[in-house]
């Protein structure tokens, strides 16, 4: 398993759980494969890494599973996730359609207010040194994240608690990973900038499909990567 970095000292007044601290650190070094796919959990030594009782790491642990970021292997224990060429193309399917969807209704329910928001979010985008230096995109998440704005603009229950809950960071995990692809970052920015100017004329037709057209050009991407042999796997 990679370097797990040590825990953020909290500001004064903040109440964060010794576990809710862990949890957030190893989500974070899993999604920006600092922990790569495939790398075993080793109880023991995140214990060590951290200095945390057991109790604590288990709590985090099984919260990671629940966000499927880790998977429990038979006779192996918790891995990090690490999804076959064909998982995840239906991962990819699953957002194409659903987050289609969510813009469309998006476009139908956000306010002028709530559009406004989100053209500071992607003015935010655009400051970002990373993207500047086009050596990848805005990796900030929730209200920072542009598509899980729009999700949270549709308005819909249940396409909220998929995308911005069960789905979320497993899908932030690969979209993070493979956003440092040369052009990738500039042309994704220009396509958010097309889907939010649909979004604000209330064309939900249109922002739908420009947004399926944007999470398959992902897919895409990715599966250039792989056939080219940059997908990492750790088997061991």
């Amino acid at each position: 398993m990679s370097k797990v970095l040590s825990l953020p000292t909290l500001a004064a007044g903040e109440t964060e759980t010794l576990s809710e601290q862990v949890f957030r650190q190893i989500q974070s070094a899993i999604v920006k494969g600092e922990i790569p796919p495939g790398s075993k959990i080793s109880e023991p030594e995140l214990a060590r890494v951290y200095g945390i009782s057991r109790g604590p790491l288990r709590e985090a642990i099984h919260r990671l599973e629940g966000q499927k970021l880790l998977v429990r292997v038979p006779h192996v224990g918790a891995r990090v996730v690490s999804l076959s060429q064909q998982e995840l193309a239906e991962l990819y399917q699953i957002r194409e359609s659903l987050e289609g969807m969510a813009c469309r209704l998006a476009a139908e329910r956000m306010g002028p207010q709530a559009v406004d928001e989100l053209r500071r979010v992607l003015d935010a985008h655009e400051r970002d040194e990373a993207f500047q230096a086009g050596i990848g995109y805005y990796q900030q998440e929730g209200d920072y994240d542009f598509h899980y704005r729009i999700v949270q603009g549709s308005g819909n229950g249940m396409l909220i608690r998929l995308l911005c809950d069960e789905l979320y960071q497993l899908a932030r995990m690969y979209r993070i990973q493979y956003s440092a692809t040369p052009n990738r970052p500039r042309q994704s920015f220009a396509e958010h900038h097309r889907i939010l100017d649909a979004i604000a004329e209330g064309d939900g037709e249109l922002a739908e499909l420009l947004m399926r057209r944007h999470i398959r050009a992902s897919r895409l991407n990715i599966e250039r990567q792989i056939a080219q042999g940059n997908l990492q796997r750790t088997e061991a």
